[in-house]
């Protein structure tokens, strides 16, 4: 029988490859987004930190949207720091509404099949989504004013 890869128990005993490898391209993304964040030593480093989060994020969103189910909370957690990284870095608002909103309306549309192991955490993810989506929807309703 095939070996699973060493790293795909990391993120939990009994995390699911596609968890694993989810886990671990979001985990890069939230590592540049940080560095881009905080870098002050040039607009051209800060820019490298910020195409390797994007590229880290839509590896993760890739595996994402084929490995896991909408109301898992690694998934959530991606779709969360994506928007926030999106809206932040980016500065790519209407980006930022569409991955959150996405991710909140097909997880809302699937919670029937939300696992009891994971209410507790996906429901905690779609209320932080929300809320951004509340305060991010007013305020570009306060920008347009």
């Amino acid at each position: 029988a095939p070996q699973a890869e060493p790293h795909a128990t990391l993120a939990e005993p009994h995390a699911t490859l596609a968890e694993s490898r989810m886990f671990y391209a979001k985990m890069i993304g939230d590592y540049n987004r940080y560095l881009a964040e905080i870098t002050t030593s040039s607009e051209e480093q800060q820019r490298q930190y910020s195409d390797a989060s994007k590229a880290a994020y839509d590896k993760a969103m890739a595996v994402g949207r084929t490995g896991l189910p909408s109301t898992h909370p690694i998934r959530l957690g991606l779709s969360l720091s994506f928007a926030v990284f999106s809206y932040e870095i980016l500065n790519d608002h209407e980006r930022a509404v569409q991955i959150a909103k996405a991710a909140f309306d097909e997880a809302i549309s699937d919670l029937d099949s939300l696992s009891e192991d994971n209410y507790k955490d996906s429901t905690l993810i779609l209320q932080l989504l929300r809320d951004n989506l509340t305060q991010w929807t007013a305020s570009s309703v306060d920008a347009t004013k």
